[in-house]
C-alpha cells in the first residue's frame, strides 16, 4: 500500500441496535463499505461519530495502520473496546474499498486467494439438552458435510455453574457418541470455570476425544488459564475478548493459551487482527479466530484465514438462525455464507466480495459526516 494516497471525504453509518454498517467515500469518489462490532451498536455508532471520525475525515494517509493509530493516540484516556469496536467499522471500510480501488478480494490483498474454506459448525445455545443438540448437529452434518462442530458447556461467566446441574457431563459424554469419530468435536465455557474446575473437566474432554477447550476460565484472570493449559494434553484456546496488544503479547509469549483467537471486530478491524496473526505465527502458534455470527465479522475472517501462514484447520461458523440471532436476518444480498461439503467459498469478487442489503439499509438510522 506504499503507493496509495487517499483522503476520505465522507463517512456514512447506518445503524440499527445490534449492528452499524459503514460506508465510506474518498475524494475521488471511490467507496468502500465495513462494519463496527455487533452488540450495542447503536452506542459504537455515536462513538464513531465523536471519536473516530473526526480525527481522519479530510487528512491524507498512505496506509491503514495510520488512521487507526493517530486515533488511539488521540483518544488515549479512552482505551478498550468500544474506541475499537468502532475503529473496526473503518478498517473493514478501508479494506475493502482498497480491493474494490484494485478489483481484488481482501484475501488476495494479504497475500491470500479466492477459494474453500473448511467450517465448522459453531452452536451458541446452552438451553438445550444433550439429545436436542445430538439431533440438530447430526442434521447438519447430513445436509451440508459438516466434519467438525462446537456445543457449549458450563454456564457463560457462569463462576463454576452448569446451566443446569449434569447438563456438561451429559454433553461431554453423549455428544462424542452420537456425532462418531469422524467428527472432530471442540468445546466452549465462555469464562465458566476455576482452573481447578476446569482441569477435572478437561480430562473429561480428553477421555470423550474433544480436542478443543475454549475460554475455560474467566478470560481476564490469565495465570488460570495458564494452569489449565499447562495440565491438559488437547488445546486450550482463547483470545475472543482480547483487544490489547499488551495482552496478547504476554498471552503469547507466556503460552496462556495454545491457539489464538482474536475477534477481528473486537480487535480493531482486520489490520490490527493481522499483527495478532503475526505474533503468534512469531511463536509458532496456531491462530482460529472468533466469529460467532453471521454478520461481516464471518466474512471478514473468512478472507484473513485463507491469507495467514498459521491459519487453524476451520472457520468458526454459527449454525444459529433468525430464533437466536434474529438481527443478523436479511442483513446482506444473496447467500455468502453457503455451506457445501462442509466449506464455505471466498469468491473473487473485489473487496469482501459482499453487497449489504438496501433493504436493511433503508431501515436503519442513518448519519453522515463529510468535508
Amino acid at each position: 500500500m506504499d503507493e496509495l494516497k487517499f483522503k476520505i471525504k465522507k463517512l456514512e453509518t447506518f445503524t440499527k441496535s445490534y449492528v452499524s454498517v459503514v460506508r465510506l467515500t474518498m475524494e475521488d469518489d471511490t467507496y468502500g463499505w465495513g462494519q463496527m462490532s455487533t452488540y450495542c451498536a447503536d452506542i459504537t455508532a455515536q462513538i464513531f461519530h465523536r471519536q473516530v471520525a473526526p480525527h481522519v475525515l479530510g487528512k491524507s494517509f498512505t496506509d491503514f495502520n495510520d488512521p487507526e493509530n493517530l486515533i488511539l493516540e488521540r483518544e488515549h484516556k479512552y482505551p478498550g473496546s468500544y474506541v475499537l469496536r468502532a475503529i473496526a467499522g473503518l478498517d473493514t471500510a478501508l479494506w475493502d474499498w482498497l480491493g474494490r480501488y484494485k478489483g481484488l478480494p481482501v484475501t488476495t490483498l494479504i497475500g491470500g486467494s479466492p477459494g474453500k474454506l473448511r467450517a465448522y459448525g459453531s452452536s451458541m445455545k446452552r438451553d438445550i439438552t444433550p439429545e436436542q443438540e445430538a439431533k440438530r448437529l447430526l442434521k447438519l452434518r447430513d445436509q451440508f458435510g459438516f466434519d467438525a462442530f462446537k456445543f457449549r458447556i458450563g454456564a457463560e461467566c457462569g463462576r463454576g455453574m452448569d446451566e443446569w446441574e449434569g447438563r456438561t457431563e451429559s454433553m461431554i459424554q453423549m455428544l462424542p457418541k452420537a456425532l462418531g469419530s469422524n467428527v472432530i468435536k471442540l468445546v466452549d465455557a465462555n469464562s465458566c470455570y476455576s482452573s481447578d474446575q476446569a482441569i477435572q473437566i478437561g480430562k473429561l474432554l480428553e477421555d470423550n476425544g474433544i480436542t478443543h477447550f475454549e475460554e475455560p476460565c474467566p478470560y481476564w484472570l490469565p495465570d488460570e488459564t495458564k494452569k489449565v493449559t499447562d495440565a491438559l494434553k488437547i488445546d486450550v484456546t482463547g483470545g475472543e475478548q482480547d483487544c490489547d496488544f499488551r495482552v496478547w503479547k504476554d498471552m503469547i509469549t507466556r503460552g496462556v493459551v495454545n491457539v489464538t483467537q482474536p475477534d477481528v471486530m473486537y480487535m480493531g478491524g482486520l489490520t490490527r487482527t493481522l499483527e495478532v496473526a503475526k505474533m503468534a505465527n512469531d511463536a509458532k502458534m496456531i491462530c482460529t479466530p472468533h466469529a460467532a455470527n453471521l454478520s461481516l465479522v464471518t466474512m471478514c475472517t473468512m478472507h484473513f484465514l485463507n491469507a495467514i501462514p498459521n491459519a487453524g484447520p476451520y472457520l468458526e461458523l454459527s449454525i444459529e438462525g433468525k430464533d437466536y440471532y434474529p438481527w443478523q436476518e436479511d442483513l446482506f444480498l444473496g447467500d455468502p455464507f453457503k455451506v457445501s461439503d462442509g466449506h464455505v467459498t471466498i469468491t473473487d469478487e473485489p473487496g469482501w466480495g459482499i453487497n449489504f442489503n438496501p433493504v436493511w439499509l433503508e431501515k436503519a438510522n442513518y448519519k453522515c459526516v463529510e468535508i
